[in-house]
């Protein structure tokens, strides 16, 4: 018998995490809790509770994280411009240690010794999940069931689960794997393995139009162009504005919070849930990269971020209008240390936390409005304007403005900064 007496585990209400409910309740005899954290998914959790008790959880809490995951991790995360590896906008990444966080609460609250996750053991949510738990709930153990070999033995594939399922009385839909895995929240949807692990497949080809969810293929968007307009208060976006945006929020749901100047207020996640279809529809956001693994291989993701790829581009434009030029060189300098804290799982992290400081500070004059032009995969700056911008055009302007700007400065400018060229080239030359 072991010591652990209760296990929180990470539930889905699929075959995987269902499987590992009951054989943790087997191995460990303990008391085990399904946990499910709604970061907008997508996926139908009506019958999830009933579900995991009907597979020998003794309770199933649904955490409604959408708002918080928004708010609280991935508009920090676009204030600091991360980006990974030059391309991949760190959906999947960002959402795992605000999934853990709800984990560990509910863990605390109902006093488990444990909590558990179905990451492989070649992955970077093992990781990501381990140091999210380390740093929030160290006196908490975590079960990682795919690095046990006992587990693995006994489930080297689908089949073994499926028919293990079967024999249990598990409720679970034995359908055939589709061709690859992919997960989704609030941010972005990840497809990879099957068919995708081959780097020189096209995920653009006919036959994988149906895999993407949240986007259109370029080529199928519409051959107008739409324009949107975005208003950012120090770094974050607060509303929207376009054509038919009334319409919109009512068909997904979405409860504006007032309006301002034209602008329609929405939270953190009314943003997301907007840009998402308004991307989405423009075939917006897609990526395909090979990327490196924090566990050492290199793999292959195809990526949907419509929304994120508006919000980054155009939180960007009004960076570019109001930020000084050295406090943006700085920060930009902390984009590749920050974007892989994020990817290998270091949120939580004091060093993480310490440029968040320094980015924060960073962003409170970013505040202005970006108009972004849509078209065929495209985001396009359109204009930017803000009441804190540093652009003056009586300075930048090429007709005239002495008063300003003086060229006859830059004779000197231009000498002290030459200096050390010629000294350099005069000792090539040996004189």
């Amino acid at each position: 018998m072991s010591d652990i007496q209760k296990i929180v585990v990470a539930y889905s209400g699929g075959l995987d995490t269902s499987v590992l409910l009951l054989w943790l309740k087997e191995t460990y005899g303990a008391e085990v809790i399904a946990y499910c954290a709604d970061v907008g998914q997508g996926e139908e959790l009506d019958g999830l509770e009933a579900k995991a008790t009907s597979t020998g959880a003794s309770k199933c809490f649904i955490g409604d994280l959408r708002e918080e995951f928004a708010r609280d991790f991935i508009f920090p995360m676009f204030q600091a411009g991360a980006l990974y590896e030059g391309q991949y906008l760190l959906g999947t990444s960002i959402a795992r240690p605000c999934i853990t966080k709800g984990m560990i609460d509910v863990a605390r609250a109902e006093n488990a010794d444990a909590v558990a996750h179905g990451a492989t053991g070649k992955g970077n949510d093992q990781v990501r999940f381990e140091l999210s738990a380390a740093s929030l709930a160290p006196e908490i153990e975590v079960i990682a069931p795919w690095r046990q070999r006992r587990f693995r033995e006994r489930f080297p594939g689908r089949t073994e689960m499926i028919a293990y399922a079967e024999k249990e009385g598990i409720p679970v839909q034995a359908s055939v794997k589709k061709p690859y895995s992919m997960d989704r929240n609030l941010l972005h949807i990840s497809f990879e393995s099957g068919i995708l692990e081959d780097p020189w497949y096209d995920a653009t080809a006919e036959e994988c139009r149906d895999m993407y969810v949240l986007s259109v293929a370029p080529e199928d968007a519409p051959d107008r162009a739409e324009y949107l307009e975005l208003l950012f208060e120090r770094g974050n976006c607060t509303g929207l504005k376009c054509d038919g945006l009334a319409d919109l929020l009512g068909e997904l749901g979405v409860a504006a919070g007032g309006e301002r100047d034209g602008y329609t207020l929405l939270s953190p996640h009314g943003v997301m849930r907007v840009l998402n279809r308004l991307g989405g529809r423009n075939g917006v956001g897609r990526v395909d990269m090979v990327e490196n693994r924090f566990v050492g291989m290199k793999s292959r993701g195809v990526y949907e971020t419509p929304g994120g790829a508006i919000l980054f581009h155009a939180h960007r434009q009004i960076e570019s209008l109001t930020m000084d030029r050295e406090v943006m060189r700085l920060r930009d300098s902390l984009i590749p240390k920050y974007a892989e804290l994020v990817y290998n799982g270091f949120w939580f992290a004091p060093e993480r936390e310490a440029i968040q400081a320094l980015v924060t500070e960073s962003q409170q004059s970013v505040t202005g409005e970006a108009r972004m032009k849509l078209y065929k995969g495209n985001v396009m700056p359109a204009g930017r304007r803000s009441p804190l911008s540093l652009y003056r055009e009586d300075i930048a302007t090429m007709e005239g403005g002495e008063e300003a700007y003086n060229q006859d400065d830059a004779s000197g400018f231009i000498r002290l900064n030459a200096l050390r060229l010629k000294t350099e080239a005069r000792r090539r030359e040996g004189c």
